[in-house]
């Protein structure tokens, strides 16, 4: 892990921070290109194609029938069943707490309010390959149901076997997904736009995913709508001298075992945590997963900072995907969080209560986007739709608004749209 002290580091070492993972999308674009229009262009089958190439896959039907997804209980532990359904559960009961609620306005002969409606189809794409993660299908699809989305459509790389691990499809069940595709990567991003003969289009896209599956959305972005640039997995944590240090280290761990290209960042003002924490971490054997060691060496940083404010304002620039906060003021500088994806405060709350049970969302926005995006929320499957009925009196009283500024657009049938109604018999 490269190691900093906070006034010491250059802009340039600082921008480097802040900008990860952007340089590598970009790249991922010449290769994601051409899946794309091949798949535009030959529909099913260069789908098929790729899941060989891409996952060894040779399948011959895209779709998983009913009975897989109906029979996929029944090859995992009821152990696993039941925490599946405990984690939808709490996941389903935060969202129906973001359900927004419409409302009207009524006065001087205008009347006009909001109603929201659920976007006719959403598709979710699940990551595979590293891991199996039936909780992102939890994340994507609970809220689109609870939105009163119709059509949920699941699309995740299958194994080599050509079959989609049993927990995703239990995952499925629970969640009321109505379709799953043995699809992943580009191809699957492209065929969720435009569509195939076995594949149905869809309205938006949602879900994580690697580079190519980061580029692919924003290539299509044209075509479908997208949630958010959620690409590999990012922590930051600000911690004081009262931390843990053992714990912050498998916190770390914990996010670099998603992907070697995740970042992990410490920000401490304890230089004794700082050195705790990476005595700790040259540890090889606390994670299995060799992927963690690899993204701790290429994205992995601790800093040293003089006091905890500027902890949050160098987060604040950063824009964590996930943020914990593990201080003696956790609560308060929740107050003083502008950017961040999702934020853990205290001892007790590891970034993995988020990730898969608490209720909150873990889709959530990556390489500092969180500057401008939210995490996956209620809102992300639904539209606004405006409306106004003006009387004959209102439109009385607005044509001395509407017509003046109507005519000094230029828009003469604006106006005249308004003085015909307004003409005097």
């Amino acid at each position: 892990m490269k190691y900093y002290i906070l006034n010491h580091m250059s802009q340039k070492e600082k921008i480097s921070l802040f900008r990860r993972g952007r340089a590598e999308v970009s790249k991922a674009e010449e290769t994601v290109r051409p899946i794309i229009e091949r798949v535009r262009v030959e529909g099913d089958k260069a789908v098929k194609e790729f899941t060989e190439r891409f996952d060894g896959a040779k399948i011959e039907e895209i779709r998983v029938s009913w009975e897989e997804i109906e029979g996929a209980e029944k090859k995992i532990s009821r152990e696993l069943v039941e925490a599946l359904e405990t984690a939808a559960e709490n996941i389903a009961e935060f969202h129906r707490r973001q359900l927004p609620e419409e409302f009207s306005l009524n006065d001087n002969g205008r009347e006009l309010g909001v109603i929201f409606r659920a976007i006719p189809r959403i598709g979710c794409y699940i990551p595979g390959g590293r891991a199996v993660y039936p909780s992102t299908v939890l994340m994507t699809a609970i809220p689109a149901r609870v939105a009163g989305v119709r059509h949920i459509a699941v699309a995740t790389p299958p194994g080599r076997d050509g079959e989609i691990n049993p927990l995703i499809l239990a995952a499925c069940k629970i969640a009321g997904v109505t379709r799953v595709y043995r699809m992943g990567g580009a191809q699957a991003i492209a065929a969720f736009a435009y569509g195939t003969e076995s594949i149905d289009r869809v309205d938006k896209i949602v879900g994580p995913g690697n580079i190519y599956v980061t580029s692919a959305k924003r290539l299509m972005s044209s075509e479908v709508a997208v949630d958010m640039p959620a690409g590999p997995s990012e922590i930051l944590i600000i911690a004081d001298e009262r931390a843990d240090a053992r714990v912050i280290a498998y916190d770390l761990l914990a996010q670099a075992e998603h992907d070697p290209d995740a970042t992990c960042i410490l920000i401490t003002t304890s230089e004794t945590i700082g050195e705790d924490v990476r005595k700790i971490l040259e540890d090889k054997n606390l994670a299995e997963r060799e992927e963690a060691y690899l993204s701790l060496e290429k994205n992995g940083a601790i800093i040293i900072a003089d006091n905890v404010e500027d902890a949050v304002n160098f987060s604040n620039s950063f824009a964590p995907e996930h943020l914990q906060i593990v201080t003696a003021r956790n609560k308060e500088l929740l107050e003083e969080i502008e950017n961040a994806g999702s934020v853990f405060l205290g001892n007790y709350t590891p970034v993995a209560s988020g990730d898969y049970a608490s209720g909150t969302n873990h889709v959530l926005p990556t390489s500092g986007f969180a500057r401008a995006y939210s995490g996956l929320n209620i809102r992300s499957f639904l539209k606004i739709i405006f409306w106004q009925k003006l009387s004959k009196e209102g439109i009385k009283k607005l044509s001395k608004v509407i017509i003046p500024l109507a005519e000094a657009e230029g828009l003469k049938a604006h106006a005249d749209s308004v003085k015909i109604r307004v003409k005097e018999d």
